[in-house]
């Protein structure tokens, strides 16, 4: 009972009210409630609290409950969700959404990373430690190509996870390797990550994939020195085959007959955003056209392929839009609340510098990815989070022609953190994908442990990215000409 008196004394009503429907969302999770019914359902009962219970909040949900007609106002719900649902359907930024949807899932289909795969595995499969350094390279180009994680990394297990193991590479390192290079596609743009971020931060998307570009190849290399490192240091765990061929001429050109037309298409995706000859929504019909051409050019495109990338891409983005739904709701109650001003005066009374308020910012989203999805971090926590970042006086290397660097460059830094959220458990999505699609004899075990220096090289990426903002910046303002 002290206890719950000092709380109730050192927290208002409000703040308890905010505590409280982040827990119990928290708490539906974990029992298994989908992601969307558990916002809703929570949101429906902190509202008929606030509507109940809390004075200064009586009569605020009124545009959808009315109470004096002994019910719920279904014409006035219609038009609360009608708004909700075509701010995110009407939304230009969001269209892209489903094309790089389905751009992706068409390369999986279309057999280019295949091709990649046994291509570059004659290349370097017979060094030390080349199956891994196949399945980074592989993976920096899929991230270029695809965002959608759970094709990158089931993709990559499939194909490299059993050379590997007969190769007798250790299993840490082999399922840690797979797992980090298939989450790179929700950096690398185009990521369908940074289409969210674009649209819940109210900033250009061309910039976000511009500033993304360097952090996401960075992370890449770092990726890439550590294999090397790692093989040179423990030369066991990722063996040379005793027996491999000759590599000459042949194998480089077939390097580059499966390398060139995916690049094509990223660099033409890519170009006509960043040349400004295109807007990302124009450019992402672009990849999806141009991801059919390459599946009908590899005799991959029939009926039957064409309806199950549509049904994935409708499922995908359903999905998204759900959650979308779902969280304009919750954060409507919450902001009935005052909790967007609650979690700011929260964070910014932590710290008084202000790049030691956004490393706790930073801090706290590393933490949720441990508990929550991408999807909802995003569109919960960063419209929270971005009058906080406006209200910073940070010193960030801005451009004339870059609008809200600052947003940009701290947009930046929590998709880097989020890359985290793939590998972190108890929801690293990347860690179950894997999983999936292990042989016998890798257990969930041998993941947890492989991820581990990953994560710690995906911290250090994020370190650099805060310590030299202008990688963020520096790119738009070479394509604006500034």
């Amino acid at each position: 009972m002290a206890l719950l008196e000092f709380i109730g004394q050192a927290l208002t009503l409000n703040e308890l009210a905010v505590i409280a429907m982040f827990l119990t969302f928290i708490f539906l999770l974990f029992q298994g409630v989908p992601v969307a019914y558990s916002l809703v359902g929570v949101t429906l009962i902190f509202a008929l609290i606030a509507e109940i219970f809390l004075d200064p909040y009586r009569g605020a949900f009124r545009d959808v409950i009315d109470f004096d007609r002994t019910g719920i106002d279904y014409q006035r719900l219609a038009v609360l969700s009608g708004r909700l649902f075509g701010n995110i359907v009407k939304n230009p930024v969001l269209v892209a959404l489903p094309m790089f949807i389905f751009m992706g899932l068409m390369l999986d289909q279309s057999g280019v990373a295949q091709r990649m795969m046994l291509s570059m595995q004659r290349l370097f499969g017979g060094l030390r430690g080349g199956l891994s350094l196949t399945v980074l390279l592989i993976g920096i180009i899929l991230a270029a190509s695809t965002g959608v994680i759970g094709a990158s990394v089931t993709l990559l297990g499939v194909m490299a996870l059993p050379a590997m193991i007969a190769q007798n590479y250790n299993k840490p390192i082999a399922t840690g390797t797979i797992a980090s290079a298939g989450t790179l596609g929700i950096l690398i743009p185009p990521s369908i990550m940074l289409v969210i971020m674009s649209d819940q931060l109210a900033i250009s998307l061309g910039d976000l994939f511009m500033g993304a570009l360097f952090p996401g190849l960075i992370l890449g290399g770092l990726y890439i020195v550590f294999i090397i490192i790692y093989g040179l240091l423990q030369p066991d765990a990722m063996p040379a085959p005793e027996k491999s061929e000759h590599v000459g001429w042949d194998a480089i050109r077939e390097v580059l007959l499966a390398v060139v037309p995916p690049m094509f298409l990223i660099l033409l995706v890519l170009g006509s955003i960043f040349a400004g000859f295109a807007t990302p929504t124009e450019a992402s019909g672009l990849g999806a056209f141009g991801a059919t051409l390459l599946a009908l050019f590899n005799r991959r495109l029939d009926l039957t392929v064409l309806k199950e990338v549509s049904r994935s891409t409708l499922n995908t983005t359903g999905y998204i839009v759900g959650i979308f739904l779902a969280a304009n709701f919750f954060s409507l109650v919450l902001r009935r609340y005052g909790g967007d001003e609650i979690v700011e005066n929260l964070v910014l009374s932590a710290f008084d510098g202000p790049y030691l308020t956004v490393l706790f910012i930073l801090f706290i989203v590393f933490l949720l990815g441990f508990l929550l999805d991408w999807i909802e971090i995003t569109i919960i926590i960063m419209p929270l989070m971005l009058p906080i970042i406006h209200g910073l006086d940070l010193a960030i290397p801005g451009f004339d022609q870059v609008r809200d660097p600052s947003v940009v460059w701290f947009a930046i830094l929590v998709a880097v953190t989020l890359q985290t959220s793939f590998l972190t458990p108890p929801v690293g999505f990347a860690l179950f994908y894997l999983k999936g699609v292990c042989p016998p004899g890798v257990t969930l075990g041998h993941i947890y442990k492989g991820i581990v220096p990953f994560v710690l090289l995906q911290l250090l990426g994020l370190f650099i990215v805060f310590e030299f903002p202008a990688l963020t910046t520096w790119l738009p303002s070479v394509a604006y000409g500034d």
